[in-house]
């Protein structure tokens, strides 16, 4: 990738959020295994798989900033595991990160003069779904 791309876009991590019950018993409906991806701005969930709004709520806030690139030592960087919001409940998820994807700022604006076409649109059409 060229200079003047990495000046024109920016990486993000694709994550996984993986619901675990450890030592405390869960009282929210959390099934250890249930999973979602992020990639990009989406939420991609397995066919089956769920989590209460309540628990993606207390997890929203994060999923942008473990996205991104961090010292070796933030916390952020360190820490994986959220717990469940409801003080009563064992149940926690995983943040792990995974491959790295690069994102043009021209697909992802909405600054006139700036736009391209989004990047969901690109995917769609090279799919052969």
């Amino acid at each position: 990738m060229s200079a003047v791309e990495e000046e024109n876009g920016f990486w993000l991590y694709d994550l996984k959020v993986e619901t675990v019950v450890g030592d405390r018993t869960a009282v929210c409906r959390h099934v250890e295994g249930e999973s979602f991806s992020v990639h990009g701005e989406l939420l991609v969930f397995d066919k089956g798989h769920r989590v209460s709004m309540y628990a993606l709520a207390a997890l929203l806030p994060l999923l942008p900033a473990k996205q991104r690139a961090t010292a070796e030592n933030d916390w952020m960087s360190t820490d994986a595991e959220i717990a469940c919001p409801d003080p009563h409940c064992g149940g926690r998820f995983r943040i792990t990160r995974g491959d790295k994807r690069w994102f043009s700022h021209g697909e992802t604006t909405g600054l006139p003069g700036q736009r391209e076409t989004p990047y969901w649109q690109k995917e769609e059409a090279g799919s052969d779904d």
